[in-house]
């Protein structure tokens, strides 16, 4: 600011002279007004644009000039940013529609039509994965930033009063809302030698793991096992330690106590929320926020709690578009956010602002601002405004108009994560959420009219819509559908609850048909010119350590106790163990039908976060994480169901 006086001070004006000779003071010039020679009028001139240059490039460089750069600098004018990720096979990566598949074949798809005996007195919890909305990695492209940067004060609104809030929330009170312990009687051990045996072999599979991202990648993103050396990407704006927040749940759960106090150190010490990075919303909330959270429901360490919340501020940015739909992409320093680059017209992807409603819902429990919960909440009203062909819910929409922006509809890559919230919403209000109840249930009666279709083999399947024509495939992502459908069975209308848990088993089935014969699962598989279930084209063939199949084997053994879900968990158990497993980590293959295994060299945090958890829990005794008390959300972190009233009765206010 002195600089700014004194550069500007040397054309001040007088003011108590007109305008003429006297007017300007220079050092060296004689005051001749219109009688200047050229020669001095041409060094007054210079020295001028001097002082003006001097004076402008004070504003706009010195360290608070960031304000009046806004003011002076175009909205639109904003460098263009590059996110992308090296050939980065990231599980929920939003990617290019194109590459957003699942397939593969398994076995002759056998007329069954299976008929499914619930087990007595089940209850229902949340299906959990991680519905990917796009599929593999940011193949370096350049999103479109947002029109308006993100406004500051939404980012943290009053700390004194969310202070106040956060520090009436009591830990105690919540754990007396549950209705039986989160770990079980005895953490879900079980009682016969051989599930025991096969539950401590996925635990030795998540140390192993474990132990070498400890010692080749440690606080980096993730493990790249064959050249032994970290991977941090750019799909999480500069955090780093995505492998750690992502394990914390699966290590507590597991009863790994060590490495659990390895990661919550790392996370008290380094996990550094200050980042000016460009990072996916989507993926950062589920699995950061998501880890984060279930952390803290687990353990009640205050630390969680703290860096949940700061790291929740960082995202509201993202809402600050004409319709209150977030962009995909946000810049957690400076809040600004864009639309993927792919993403028709800088729409919004429904699985990416479809798959926050969870979370949200729990930052604001936790902080005391009402204003995590009204953000998701203005997105479901604007959702059950607009007009849904068929009843569908396509995968683009518009965050400036409203609007939808295709009509592609798919319940894998791009739409998944959105129906899957819409149950586990209502089952985590403790089933008080009618809206979420009604949306979900009538997206179902669409899903079925329009895209469950049945191949000739007799296998049951979910195919995508594009604009009223059907593509027989399905993406590995959509196997998740089987778990989900099971959790919803019982809630919806009386004549269909038998209905729907046999529409959730024969997907289940299918999805595991396509698991041979590797027993591992291409990302997209077909149901057309003679295919069942098998990926026909090259592209789809790679398998990068997904879950959605397996956790539809955990809750189909929960709700029904079929002996045969534990059976081909196990086959994935030998199968990951026979073509994953490398000397220093896990890794996913490039191709399932290959008879020489190819490695891609990436140990996905969420084959520490869901598919190693999920085999854990098909392995237990069904009172660890008893899903009348927890939902997972799409990264398969545990959040608890929020029971208000109990809340209430025990001093405690949403």
């Amino acid at each position: 600011n002195f600089l700014k006086v004194h550069l500007c001070s040397y054309t001040r004006v007088i003011p108590s002279l007109p305008f003429s000779e006297s007017s300007v003071f220079l050092p060296g010039v004689s005051a001749s007004g219109m009688g200047l020679r050229l020669s001095q009028k041409f060094v007054f001139l210079l020295f001028l644009s001097g002082l003006v240059t001097l004076c402008f490039g004070a504003l706009f460089f010195l360290p608070d000039s960031v304000r009046l750069k806004r003011i002076f600098l175009s909205k639109n004018e904003n460098p263009a940013v590059t996110v992308g990720s090296d050939n980065e096979l990231s599980k929920k990566v939003p990617g290019d529609p194109e590459h957003l598949r699942a397939g593969l074949k398994g076995g002759e798809g056998a007329n069954v039509k299976l008929k499914v005996s619930r087990k007595p007195s089940v209850t229902h919890g949340a299906r959990t994965v991680e519905r990917s909305v796009g599929s593999r990695a940011q193949d370096e492209r350049s999103p479109a930033r947002a029109q308006e940067p993100a406004a500051r004060d939404e980012r943290v609104t009053s700390a004194a009063h969310n202070g106040e809030r956060a520090s009436a929330y009591s830990y105690e009170a919540f754990k007396k809302c549950l209705l039986k312990p989160a770990l079980g009687k005895n953490k879900g051990t079980p009682s016969d030698s051989e599930t025991l045996q096969r539950r401590e072999k996925v635990k030795e599979m998540m140390k192993f793991a474990w132990d070498n991202y400890k010692r080749y990648a440690w606080g980096q993103n993730e493990l790249r096992p064959l050249t032994r050396n970290g991977h941090i990407g750019n799909m999480f704006g500069g955090l780093r330690g995505a492998s750690i927040v992502d394990s914390l749940d699966t290590l507590y759960i597991m009863g790994l106590m060590e490495e659990y106090e390895e990661a919550k150190e790392w996370v008290q010490n380094n996990l550094n929320l200050i980042s000016n990075g460009e990072a996916s919303l989507f993926e950062v909330n589920i699995r950061y926020v998501g880890g984060l959270l279930s952390a803290y429901y687990l353990t009640g360490a205050e630390i969680f709690k703290q860096k949940v919340v700061e790291l929740g501020e960082k995202l509201l940015p993202a809402f600050n578009t004409p319709t209150g739909i977030p962009r995909g992409v946000i810049n957690l320093g400076s809040g600004t956010s864009w639309s993927w680059g792919w993403a028709s017209a800088g729409s919004s992807i429904l699985a990416e602002f479809g798959t926050l409603h969870l979370e949200f819902l729990h930052l604001s429990q936790l902080s005391g601002n009402p204003l995590f919960t009204e953000k998701v909440m203005n997105i479901r009203k604007l959702l059950n405004k607009i007009e849904k062909p068929h009843g569908l819910y396509p995968n683009f929409l518009s965050p400036v108009s409203g609007n939808w922006v295709q009509h592609h509809v798919s319940i894998g890559g791009l739409g998944d994560s959105f129906y899957e919230y819409l149950i586990k919403s209502y089952l985590m209000s403790d089933k008080t959420d009618q809206e979420a109840k009604k949306m979900y249930y009538s997206a179902m009666e669409a899903i079925e009219t329009n895209l469950v279709q049945k191949s000739p083999g007799g296998l049951t399947y979910v195919a995508e819509w594009r604009g009223g024509i059907l593509d027989h495939k399905m993406g590995h992502l959509a196997c998740f559908s089987g778990g989900m459908i099971g959790i919803g069975a019982d809630d919806g209308p009386t004549e269909q609850r038998q209905h729907y848990l046999d529409l959730a088993a024969e997907i289940t089935h299918t999805c595991h048909e396509s698991y041979s014969p590797t027993k591992l699962g291409p990302e997209a598989f077909r149901f057309d010119a003679g295919a069942e279930a098998t990926a026909t084209r090259l592209s789809d063939r790679y398998y990068i350590l997904r879950p959605e199949v397996i956790e539809s084997y955990m809750y189909m053994w929960r709700l029904t106790h079929d002996p045969k879900y534990r059976e081909w968990g196990w086959e994935a158990v030998e199968a990951l163990e026979k073509h994953c497993r490398v000397d220093a980590g896990f890794s996913g293959i490039r191709d399932v039908y290959a008879s020489t295994v190819s490695h891609d060299n990436m140990q996905q945090s969420f084959f520490l976060s869901e598919t190693l958890k999920y085999l854990y829990l098909l392995f237990s005794d069904d009172d660890l994480l008893p899903l009348e008390d927890w939902v997972f959300n799409t990264e398969a972190h545990p959040l608890p169901v929020i029971r208000k009233t109990c809340l209430f009765e025990s001093n405690f206010v949403l």
